[in-house]
């Protein structure tokens, strides 16, 4: 069962990852963690973004973290508001620094940078509104949507 993979301090410290990182910027960003792709794994991704809503945000700035534990495969997939102002490259540093950690075993501690980085880079181009509203849940979905 996917929920049990991360502890609860885990999850608490990756919903509060989430939290901090949206204090950046009016991006959304939600984290999907299941145990297996059973595509491949932009599909997969795209195919949980949509599942979970993210493509309804105002401004199109959601960001997915999905990850699939047991097949060793991550994604970061961002919407078409942020795809359409960012370079080409945009997620190659999160990722790379992602990969880094995840070699050391740290999944949640992994995750946790990812999103922190993501609110970084996302306040440039949506940054946080004193009337910002919360368009999306900042809990962990887990397994089959």
């Amino acid at each position: 069962m996917a929920a049990k993979i991360f502890t609860d301090d885990e999850k608490a410290r990756i919903v509060s990852s989430v939290k901090q990182a949206e204090l950046n910027t009016s991006g959304e960003i939600r984290v999907h963690v299941e145990r297996h792709c059973p595509e491949e794994l932009m599909d997969r991704a795209a195919y949980i973004f949509e599942a979970l809503k993210m493509h309804k945000t105002e401004l199109r700035n959601g960001v997915l973290f999905y990850l699939a534990v047991d097949d060793h495969k991550f994604a970061i997939l961002g919407d078409a508001g942020i795809n359409s102002v960012v370079p080409d490259d945009f997620w190659e540093s999160i990722k790379a620094e992602m990969t880094n950690i995840f070699r050391t075993g740290e999944m949640a501690l992994a995750l946790e940078k990812g999103i922190v980085m993501a609110g970084e880079q996302l306040k440039s181009h949506f940054p946080y509104q004193a009337d910002d509203v919360n368009e999306l849940p900042d809990e962990i979905s887990f397994g089959k949507v």
